[in-house]
């Protein structure tokens, strides 16, 4: 890897008049993708990792920098690979959406991604983004404040990546895509890990267990990455208070809990203080269930790591488990934690709700099947949908074919409100709306202000806490609640004051969220449910952010080598004799 200056990153804040020049630095990373063995749960198997490693490498940046990251895919299918949380300040062209940003990478070829860090400052992650090759593609990006600033908190005197995943005994993207073939329900995994590891409380893994050494009387910062496939995760550590202090590249209002829940594919940053008698502390993590509960199956997993103090003490004896982490299915506690989430609001790390909405959409988020009368038998399908219309993957992306205005690859008429109004989160055993399958966008001025109020329903008795993620933007959490939203009652409990600032929240199950963001980011931006059986059911639509009025608003030219659709030639010809 190597590092080199490039221009200087000008940054104003207006309360003060304060201007100062930041030199940004431009660093170089190479990712090689390629199996290898790993063992398990007393089990080996082979499977995609970059560079030898799992999790992956770790991206160190500081904010305003830019990464150029070369992938070489020596696997044996096509890939992307995503920035999660990155805004990409008019650069679509590397934000990895496979079929809407880019075509996969195909096997032994390379693609190379230029990742700008703009306003992000904190942990993200970084992931494969095709089907589910990003549960064993991901690894953790580190954002530090500009050169010559320094946190909006005491400098930790040390800090810790904590990449929460899930584990299968098996190749489960074989699994997949018979599961893509059928319709039929994805598996449920075989165990929960930190940063790589079961913990003590899994098969042949006790001696394996991610252990992290600490002194006594210090403050550490620890970078938590919720890289699971489909679940939110409680996490806590036995006798330790965590003060949040950061969520998704942003700065929250310091707090102290004694556990965190994260969202699927969302990140935190915490504070730990080491003022325990020294000794050995389990941290630990467990599944937030919110599907079906007369279903059991699920994964009861308790992935742990431990906290070792150093200096002498009894090593013989177990660490302490966490007494205060919560259970499966405790919604209260999840949506009590939630609340507490709130912006930093300084004068360093200013907001700005948008106040004067232009576009307002409700948007549902079902679980739906479709049902194949043959003639011998019946069968189903089971598909995902916003709003009622399931997304399929066109046969190029869709960026290519918006830029080169090539007609027939997608249409423009995604829904601001679904077909149908009912009492959405009743039980509802059968699924009456019929989904439509279809490659629909919506397209949105440069500088809109939009307001979205998602609105989980309960088709096929079957709701569940979604984790909504939005593209190229991120995005303030206005309100959520259970229930069906009411446009009277809820909207006097919005905070305009100091809401979160995200790229990645919950949907509550049977209940609403609303978000507010500008599209002020021109490009082709996805936005999904971040769960892994979600979205390769369909429960993803696309944002077309228009160009503003001149250069410095609008989409920039697309790098050389984009990857192409192999298996679609005839694209190939028309996306050559657009670019004449």
């Amino acid at each position: 890897m190597g590092v080199e200056p490039a221009c200087p990153v000008l940054l104003l804040f207006l309360a003060g008049i304060i201007i100062w020049v930041v030199e940004a630095e431009v660093h170089y990373y190479d990712f090689v993708l390629a199996e290898k063995n790993f063992t398990r749960l007393c089990k080996t198997k082979s499977m995609l990792v970059v560079n030898g490693q799992f999790p992956g490498p770790t991206i160190y940046v500081h904010k305003g920098d830019t990464v150029f990251v070369n992938v070489h895919n020596h696997g044996d299918s096509g890939l992307t690979v995503h920035w999660h949380g990155v805004k990409q300040p008019r650069n679509p062209w590397s934000d990895g959406s496979a079929y809407i940003t880019q075509c996969p990478i195909e096997p032994g070829h390379n693609f190379t991604y230029e990742v700008v860090f703009s306003e992000e400052e904190g942990t993200l992650w970084w992931h494969a983004n095709s089907d589910w090759t990003r549960n064993t593609v991901h690894g953790a990006i580190v954002i530090y404040p500009p050169h010559g600033f320094s946190y909006p908190f005491p400098t930790p005197a040390g800090e810790q990546i904590l990449i929460l995943g899930t584990w299968f005994t098996y190749d489960v993207n074989k699994v997949i895509k018979e599961i893509l073939r059928t319709g039929k329900d994805v598996p449920v995994s075989d165990a929960y890990i930190i940063n790589g590891q079961p913990g003590d409380f899994c098969a042949c893994s006790k001696e394996m267990a991610y252990r992290w050494q600490v002194d006594y009387g210090k403050t550490y910062l620890i970078r938590l990455v919720n890289a699971l496939m489909n679940e939110e995760f409680f996490f806590a550590i036995a006798g330790h208070d965590l003060i949040v202090v950061g969520i998704d590249g942003s700065y929250l209002k310091p707090f102290t809990t004694s556990y965190v829940m994260l969202s699927n594919g969302q990140t935190m940053d915490v504070l730990v203080k080491t003022n325990r008698s020294p000794g050995r502390y389990y941290m630990a993590g467990r599944q937030y269930y919110t599907d079906n509960l007369f279903f059991t199956g699920y994964d009861k997993t308790n992935a742990s790591a431990i906290l070792e103090y150093r200096g002498k003490y009894d090593r013989l004896s177990s660490p302490f488990f966490p007494e205060k982490l919560p259970s499966y299915t405790d919604y209260d506690s999840a949506t009590q934690f939630r609340k507490r989430l709130k912006s930093l609001a300084s004068k360093e790390h200013p907001i700005d709700v948008p106040r004067n909405v232009t576009t307002q959409m409700y948007i549902t988020a079902s679980m739906d099947k479709i049902v194949h009368n043959f003639s011998a038998y019946m069968d189903y399908t089971l598909l995902s949908s916003l709003n009622n219309i399931s997304w399929v993957n066109p046969s190029t992306d869709v960026l290519q074919a918006y830029y080169r205005n090539l007609s027939g690859f997608y249409t423009l008429d995604f829904p601001d409100e679904p077909p149908y109004y009912f009492d959405f989160v009743a039980d509802l055993r059968d699924d009456s709306t019929h989904p439509l399958k279809g490659t629909k966008v919506k397209v949105l001025e440069y500088g809109e202000e939009v307001e979205i109020v998602f609105q989980s329903t309960n088709l096929l008795n079957a709701s569940d806490e979604h984790s909504m993620y939005i593209h190229g933007h991120k995005f303030y959490v206005l309100g959520e609640g259970y229930g069906n939203f009411n446009s009277t009652r809820d909207t006097e409990t919005y905070n305009l004051v100091d809401p979160p600032y995200l790229s990645t929240a919950s949907l509550p199950v049977k209940g609403w969220l609303t978000i507010r963001f500008k599209a002020n980011n021109p490009g082709v931006w996805a936005m999904h449910c971040q769960e892994g059986r979600h979205l390769i059911w369909g429960m993803n639509t696309v944002l077309i952010v228009k160009n503003g009025s001149n250069p410095e608003t609008s989409i920039r030219t697309p790098p050389p080598n984009m990857p192409s659709c192999a298996s679609y030639p005839s694209i190939h010809k028309a996306l050559e004799v657009s670019a004449e």
